[in-house]
């Protein structure tokens, strides 16, 4: 497991924590996080309201308020890095198949086991809508 895996993973814990306390991000990461978990939390942070308009429009019949907190975690940091691949700094910007197969991967380890067709259902199909336009 790559270093950048492991500080996506902490971003995602840090958005997934946020969103189910509302804590402020600061106060959720651990003290040895990356300048770029923190950026890729703050950068989920600042573009929710987006990223949640894509997560629930490609979710039929869901809304964003219905998918589990960890779920949509893990969409919306893929998201981001598949959207707007400068929003955290890093030497080269993850491809957009890199960062759903991250996502997928988180999915298949902490989430129910029908998440990972879910997340990777919703990434593909954004992406696939990106590509084509």
């Amino acid at each position: 497991m790559s270093r950048r895996t492991d500080q996506r993973r902490a971003a995602v814990f840090a958005v997934y924590q946020n969103d189910l306390t509302g804590r402020e991000l600061e106060e959720l990461f651990d003290a040895g996080a990356s300048t770029f978990t923190r950026a890729l939390a703050y950068a989920v942070s600042d573009y929710v309201e987006e990223l949640d308009a894509l997560i629930e429009r490609y979710a039929k019949g869901w809304t964003v308020d219905r998918i589990a907190p960890l779920d949509k975690a893990i969409m919306r940091v893929a998201l981001l890095e598949i959207l707007h691949p400068d929003a955290a700094p890093g030497d080269t910007p993850i491809p957009p198949e890199g960062a759903i197969d991250e996502a997928v991967e988180l999915a298949k380890e902490y989430c129910e086991a029908d998440a990972p067709g879910f997340v990777n259902g919703i990434l593909a199909a954004v992406l696939r809508d990106r590509v084509a336009k």
